[in-house]
């Protein structure tokens, strides 16, 4: 029996990261949006300072577990994002959460400001539904069913505010406010 060299895709294929358990609230639209989808995620509390060489060995062995987009969430100094991105080729998708202090600007300016060389796709604060759908939008380029999926839900999106600019044309602004 010979040992095949082909590679086998494994699910899940994205990873989100979150350094405390405390962004999950965050990341929630992201798993969300995954699963509306059929992608499959694997969830992980993993601190950037906490849990540094846990970290460390699962940016290392990302790629050959399966993963091909990593999302990582996180605050206040918001290592987490950039130090997955130093250690991994994957994609990494940063998503600033809000902290009490600064309002997760803090959070953002850190994952924001990677140097040269290390890029970390950044969504805006508190986006996790926009990082599951880059994540999406990534996947898709490889995999034709999963864009058709991402263009009906564009299509989707479309057809709703159509349906809802119609509406107030037809209800008038009072009417349309009582019925919202």
């Amino acid at each position: 029996m010979s040992v095949s060299s082909e590679v086998v895709e494994l699910n899940p294929r994205v990873a989100i990261l979150m350094g405390s358990d405390s962004d999950l609230s965050t990341l929630k639209p992201a798993v969300d949006i995954l699963n509306s989808f059929g992608v499959n995620c694997e969830i992980r509390v993993l601190s950037a300072h906490r849990t540094p060489l846990e970290m460390v060995a699962f940016a290392n062995d990302a790629k050959a577990l399966g993963f091909k987009v990593i999302i990582a969430g996180a605050g206040g100094a918001a290592h987490l994002p950039g130090m997955i991105a130093s250690l991994t080729s994957l994609p990494v998708i940063g998503v600033p959460v809000q902290t009490k202090s600064l309002q997760g600007v803090d959070s953002m300016l850190s994952i924001l400001q990677m140097p040269a060389g290390i890029p970390v796709a950044t969504v805006a604060i508190g986006g996790g539904l926009n990082a599951g759908l880059l994540a999406i939008q990534i996947l898709s380029t490889f995999d034709s069913n999963l864009e058709k999926k991402l263009f009906a839900y564009r299509q989707s999106m479309h057809d709703q505010v159509i349906a809802k600019d119609h509406r107030l044309s037809e209800l008038g602004v009072l009417d349309y406010l009582k019925q919202m």
